[in-house]
């Protein structure tokens, strides 16, 4: 079983990692309603639409899905 100090290490960790998360509990807390958390952010930018035709086309034939893939190359740029 955690500490005290243990259980508000764990707390304060996943507030600073998941704000999100901390935000919807004092909205529940507020409201008595839980409102909806997404981990997920819609962007818009530019890209060649040739590359992009052919990216599509890669991932349907692959039965890919083109956020996924994309999602996982900025992880893979950013943590190498």
């Amino acid at each position: 079983m955690l500490s005290d100090k243990g259980v508000l290490e764990n707390a304060l960790r996943v507030i600073k990692e998941k704000p999100e998360l901390f935000e919807a509990l004092l909205e529940y807390e507020r409201t008595g309603k839980l409102p909806k958390i997404t981990y997920k952010k819609r962007v818009n930018f530019t890209i060649d639409s040739e590359i992009f035709r052919e990216f599509r086309n890669y991932c349907e034939k692959r039965g890919l899905n083109m956020s996924n893939l994309i999602e996982r190359f900025m992880e893979k740029q950013i943590h190498d």
